[in-house]
């Protein structure tokens, strides 16, 4: 789940450089996590210990499908409230611990930070080259190294967009309990969209999406500057909207702009190159207006691990795996960028466009949210 996570699949246990010394220990790992294909697993994590960006994430009813396939659903739905339509927001600290620790142990190497891939002239399969001297040879490489992705560019992928809307996000703190109904609510006002998620009967999850500002691009890591900015995006908001951002952990506080894919440009990317691919934000960043990032990465999870247990060539099952996910990341890539486009935009007609658009091919509000990606 975390940004700057690479999968590297099916791993021969062939390594050079300053991980030499590590053969011993290394190949009894790789033999005890080996799976019915005969391959093994690890997953290269760039951070030196288990970490996440983000204070929490929302989970509609087709992540909640996904993560009942990899058996941490019910663990983690005792953790937080049911919001209506099994809608319910996670603490992503608490998510990528679950995930994690469904991992064999050894299975996650931290530290390792992917700086090139190449193709080795002889088998065509991928080499990655990590950043203290490590060179891995790989049958399959995943990546879901997030936006800025070295996996993407490796595959040809174009970097993705920039919008001229931006966002903070925090968690804030009823001693006394919020009162909040159990759901999620958002509120359009002009060009501002805020978006309001309980996690417990004292814990909400916020986020304000809004026009960036030239001042934004200094106040990353302000936490002042970044209250005080999202304060004035929200006059005129209910005023218990404007206290839930003044009384705010400031420790979850973030600001980010926001990146996107095109639909149009997922209709026609080049996803795989060799034996190389990528999922999640890697592949298809979208913008937050539907709150389906961390479900629809999920979904790509189920369905490639379905794909590459069911197909004998890698280039095969990834292939297959592409060809299951293109239409469905390009119809809820389309309906979030209408979403973004009516908040973004001051054109009366494009507005009608996308209003156009929602009506003829989105007349279900929640229609994407019955998707279910299959069991593994």
């Amino acid at each position: 789940m975390d940004s700057s996570t690479t999968s590297v699949s099916s791993v021969s246990t062939e390594t050079h450089g300053q991980q030499q010394h590590m053969d011993n220990n290394t190949h009894e790992i790789y033999q005890q996590h080996m799976d019915r294909n005969g391959m093994t697993r690890i997953v290269l994590e760039r951070a030196e210990i288990l970490r996440t960006t983000g204070a929490g994430i929302g989970m509609q009813s087709n992540g909640w499908r996904a993560l009942d396939q990899l058996g941490v659903g019910l663990k983690l739905r005792q953790t937080v409230i049911h919001v209506l339509r099994e809608a319910r927001c996670l603490k992503r600290s608490i998510l990528v611990k679950s995930l994690a620790n469904e991992l064999p142990v050894g299975t996650i190497r931290f530290g390792c930070q992917i700086i090139d891939v190449q193709m080795d002239p002889l088998t065509s399969l991928p080499i990655l080259q990590l950043n203290d001297g490590t060179v891995i040879k790989a049958k399959v490489v995943i990546g879901c190294d997030g936006v800025n992705s070295v996996i993407a560019n490796f595959i040809g992928s174009k970097p993705p967009n920039q919008s001229t809307m931006g966002g903070a996000r925090g968690f804030t703190n009823y001693e006394n309990g919020h009162g909040f109904s159990p759901e999620f609510v958002t509120i359009n006002k002009g060009h501002v969209m805020l978006g309001r998620f309980p996690l417990d009967h004292n814990l909400v999850y916020w986020f304000v999406a809004r026009p960036i500002t030239p001042q934004d691009l200094t106040m990353s890591k302000d936490k002042t500057k970044i209250i005080s900015s999202t304060l004035e995006s929200v006059k005129g908001f209910p005023r218990e909207m404007l206290e839930m951002t003044q009384n705010c952990d400031v420790d979850s506080l973030t600001f980010n702009g926001t990146q996107y894919r095109a639909p149009w440009e997922l209709l026609n990317a080049r996803f795989r190159k060799g034996t190389v691919t990528v999922v999640g934000d890697a592949m298809h960043v979208m913008g937050p207006f539907l709150g389906q990032g961390g479900s629809i990465a999920l979904e790509d999870a189920i369905v490639l691990a379905r794909c590459l247990a069911t197909q004998r060539r890698a280039e095969v099952a990834l292939d297959q795996y592409i060809g299951k996910r293109r239409m469905r990341l390009v119809l809820i890539s389309m309906k979030t960028y209408a979403v973004g486009t009516i908040l973004e935009t001051s054109s009366m007609v494009v507005i009608l466009l996308c209003i156009v658009l929602m009506v003829i091919f989105f007349c279900e509000r929640l229609g994407h949210t019955r998707y279910d990606c299959g069991r593994l």
